[in-house]
């Protein structure tokens, strides 16, 4: 029998998504590039991870190293590139099981998320939820991640969680919307994925 929760947000998946609405509020302001997609984007799958622990529910998050080639130091969902002739579903599960060492048996797929463009990498993210019935084991790959965290959905739920930074891009100040999760700033695209994931979640709970 599936948890509550669980059967929910299954459900809920199912129905229309917030997509481009919810993309919208993390999304930095710019002039600078095109949200026009590139004809050679880049496909890339990532998984939002859920998992049960005394009754609260938690997801993983990287903090990946700085030598990998794309978003250096950044946090991100695991997932990656996906490869030829592979599925985007396939692609999320390869990829988790690659950086946090959990095996496909373990997790069981719901639903997925709407896709969104990244222009700046010209990555095409699929992203999908999935669930374990316990908190899998963790296996770190050395020259992708720094770090594995699990924050909750409480956490990401709260109001005082979303905040804003300045920063700069190109020459002028600009106003940068990030997630304060774990002590990490978790903004641009995973913070945009999350921010529809979160619109879900207030329909459920």
């Amino acid at each position: 029998m599936l948890p509550l929760f669980i059967n929910r947000l299954s459900k809920r998946l199912d129905e229309q998504l917030p997509g481009e609405a919810a993309h919208k509020i993390m999304m930095i302001e710019s002039k600078s590039f095109t949200f026009i997609e590139d004809k050679k984007k880049k496909p890339a799958a990532v998984l939002i991870l859920l998992y049960p622990i005394d009754n609260e529910w938690y997801f993983f998050l990287t903090k990946r190293t700085n030598i990998v080639e794309h978003h250096k130091g950044q946090i991100s969902l695991p997932g990656g590139m996906i490869e030829k002739n592979e599925s985007y579903k396939n692609a999320a599960l390869r990829e988790t099981h690659e950086e946090i060492g959990v095996t496909s048996d373990e997790i069981n797929i719901l639903g997925s998320l709407t896709p969104f463009y990244v222009p700046v990498s010209k990555f095409k993210i699929f992203p999908f939820v999935g669930w374990a019935i316990k908190k899998p084991k963790t296996v770190m790959h050395s020259i992708e991640v720094d770090r594995i965290f699990s924050p909750s959905i409480k956490n990401l739920m709260h109001k005082k969680t979303k905040k804003e930074k300045k920063g700069m891009l190109t020459d002028r100040s600009i106003a940068i919307p990030y997630y304060d999760l774990g002590g990490e700033v978790v903004w641009g695209a995973t913070s945009v994925i999350l921010t529809e994931f979160k619109m879900i979640l207030e329909d459920i709970v």
